[in-house]
């Protein structure tokens, strides 16, 4: 898989963390929120690795 569709795909899976962080917060599931947005920092940080690796 090339490093472009990786990036997307990560992009759209931080996101999604994001959204689905709001409907956490909506059915005022706390701790559900909060790990989604701690996920949302891990996949994003990931994407940033991959990118300094790539060297971009």
């Amino acid at each position: 898989m090339k490093y472009e569709q990786k990036a997307f795909l990560l992009a759209v899976l931080v996101i999604l963390c994001y959204i689905a962080v709001g409907i956490a917060i909506g059915y005022e599931q706390h701790l559900l929120s909060a790990g989604l947005f701690i996920l949302g920092f891990f996949v994003m940080g990931l994407g940033f690795k991959m990118k300094k690796k790539q060297g971009l």
